[in-house]
């Protein structure tokens, strides 16, 4: 058999198995990826300019949550980590929550990643049923780096503009700082989800 045939049959096995996971399976993966998002955001933030918002990795717990679990389940999963955080568990980076944060210049970012998961899991669910094998870490990279640019950055730039009373087009610039790290965070929730994907491809949202 040749690697395309052995590739679509465990494709195929895969989306069988999907088919056949229950609520309880998909509850604890929620679970499973909003604790993910919780740990990485405990990795030191990295300041960076004088505006409050530090480069953190949480950013990459949500395009993981997102290009593995697909839209509903990965949207589900940053909701639960952001919620929580809303609620105060010390989850949010800095290990800081409660509804403070909202007044804070990362408010945007925070609201808008269950949103940023689901547009990238409905992008990844499509580029996994329509693109070959091979560009398959390419083609997750552009479904994580959409979700940032459609949704986080924009959401971003508005909090910040309307938390720290400056213009949109000061926001933008204050933005801009973080788009080099997206890059490459991007690049990498796409190589984990890939390998993911390769040995479990049943961990895919329904489709």
């Amino acid at each position: 058999m040749s690697q395309s045939s052995s590739e679509t049959s465990h494709i195929a096995e895969g989306t069988r198995r999907t088919r056949g996971l229950n609520p309880a399976q998909d509850i604890a993966l929620i679970g499973v990826f909003a604790a993910l998002i919780a740990v990485l955001a405990f990795a030191p933030p990295i300041p960076i300019g004088n505006f409050g918002v530090p480069i953190t990795l949480q950013t990459m717990g949500i395009a993981l949550a997102g290009l593995v679990l697909g839209p509903w389940r990965g949207a589900a999963a940053a909701a639960l980590y952001v919620v929580l955080g809303l609620l105060g568990l010390p989850i949010f980076a800095g290990f800081v929550g409660g509804f403070g944060v909202l007044a804070g210049p990362s408010a945007g970012y925070l609201l808008a990643w269950p949103l940023t998961a689901l547009v990238t899991g409905f992008i990844a669910r499509i580029v996994l049923r329509r693109g070959s094998v091979r560009w398959r870490v390419p083609l997750l990279f552009v479904a994580a780096i959409a979700g940032s640019i459609l949704v986080t950055h924009p959401a971003g730039i508005v909090g910040m503009s309307i938390n720290l009373e400056v213009s949109l087009r000061e926001a933008f610039f204050f933005d801009i700082v973080f788009w080099p790290g997206d890059v490459i965070k991007s690049l990498v929730a796409a190589g984990a989800a890939a390998l993911v994907h390769r040995s479990a491809p049943w961990i895919l949202a329904r489709g």
